[in-house]
């Protein structure tokens, strides 16, 4: 079983890349924002309780974040492995997926993050703006408010990780293909 959080800034590729290596090595792919979105759209008890938290503009804690993930773990008993997007994205998240992992005789194999500077970043997010109609992703001080959160929240997972050895870094510039291509070379080793 293949367990492998996909990581880097946004920007990075990560949904893109998600989509096609789902597909390749048979794993449930679990977005956070996609978790997120079902759970208020449905209108389950944690989604309601996140969408509390939300409507008041502050962040929902951990402790519904992760049972919203662990709930979609559940849900596929018989996978052949998860592809996690968007979490952990604290040292706390990854911790209790650790711990929740343990529980059921897994772990996660690796985390893979895409490497990208971040001028082609911003670029890439811009281009994303015009093309989805996102207004969070038109505005630069909102994109670079994003790197700024990232690099001080997100970005020390990667210690996490490295004191396990269980980081790999990959290239996250050229096409899509050269970029999965690298990213292939990664998780067949995993």
């Amino acid at each position: 079983m293949k367990n492998i959080v996909l990581f880097g800034p946004p920007g990075a590729g990560k949904g893109t890349q998600a989509e096609l290596l789902k597909n390749k090595y048979n794993l449930i792919h679990i977005s956070t924002g996609d978790v997120f979105r079902y759970n208020i759209k449905n209108k389950t008890d944690l989604g309601i309780l996140a969408k509390s938290y939300m409507d008041k503009g502050d962040l929902v804690p951990d402790e519904v974040t992760i049972k919203m993930l662990q709930a979609e773990v559940n849900k596929n008993e018989n996978a052949n492995g998860f592809l996690f997007d968007g979490f952990p994205r604290t040292e706390s998240q990854a911790i209790a997926l650790d711990s929740f992992l343990t529980t059921k005789n897994q772990s996660i194999n690796g985390m893979v993050s895409l490497d990208v500077p971040e001028d082609l970043l911003v670029e890439r997010i811009l281009n994303r703006g015009i093309t989805s109609g996102r207004s969070d992703d038109q505005q630069i001080e909102k994109i670079r408010n994003r790197f700024n959160e990232y690099h001080e929240k997100t970005a020390i997972l990667q210690n996490y990780y490295e004191k396990q050895n269980k980081f790999y870094g990959v290239d996250g510039v050229g096409t899509i293909e050269e970029i999965n291509t690298r990213l292939q070379k990664v998780f067949d080793k995993l």
